[in-house]
């Protein structure tokens, strides 16, 4: 979550950063419920994420962040525009490799507070109805921050989902490995992100 935001601080061109989480870790929105999300989920580490949206597991799924700096398409498009341009994105990738996929329409949402329980306007379906990518957003004056899950279906080729995703989103792609200061980190993982105030809903006022 701090190198999200570290991405979103500094950079000046659009990034498209994937990731795995080491151990059995759930996220909390913004706005969610971390007693109702441990309650749903038992036996999970948590964290709160900088951006909305609901109650994710992360055991089995794909995580991606994409930072969209202020002036560049994404972050220009409003709210729910941006969403459903990388949501466009992203179907089509998943198509690309086999899976059917539809962006919903707002008439799949259940209201349940686990994120692929409740699928909401332009998050992504099966034929069927059954969540399979979801997202949360945050604007700042820097820009746009873009943290997405795709339920993981057995056999999908992380690297090749990543590649497709770029790919749909620019023109042009390059990997570049990015170094984090970790003094930095260190210390927005201290005063946030590790901050058990953070994390249950209730930050200091700063």
């Amino acid at each position: 979550m701090a190198v999200d935001e570290w991405l979103l601080e500094t950079r000046n061109e659009p990034v498209l950063r994937v990731y795995a989480w080491r151990g059995e870790w759930g996220s909390v929105g913004y706005f969610g419920d971390l007693e109702a999300a441990r309650v749903s989920l038992p036996g999970l580490s948590w964290v709160r994420r900088w951006t909305g949206g609901g109650t994710v597991d992360h055991r089995r799924d794909w995580t991606y962040t994409l930072v969209s700096p202020v002036g560049s398409a994404l972050a220009l498009a409003k709210g729910a525009e941006s969403y459903r341009l990388i949501h466009e994105a992203l179907a089509d990738a998943l198509r690309d490799m086999g899976e059917e996929v539809r962006l919903s329409q707002g008439d799949d949402e259940t209201g349940a507070a686990l994120c692929f329980r409740n699928p909401v306007g332009h998050d992504l379906v099966s034929p069927g109805g059954v969540k399979i990518a979801g997202a949360g957003q945050r604007r700042t004056r820097r820009g746009l921050l873009h943290q997405g899950s795709v339920d993981l279906r057995d056999g999908l080729d992380r690297g090749r989902l990543a590649a497709l995703l770029a790919g749909r989103l620019a023109g042009r792609v390059s990997i570049e490995e990015i170094e984090v200061p970790g003094d930095w980190l260190a210390a927005r993982v201290a005063e946030r992100y590790a901050d058990p105030l953070w994390t249950s809903g209730r930050p200091r006022v700063r």
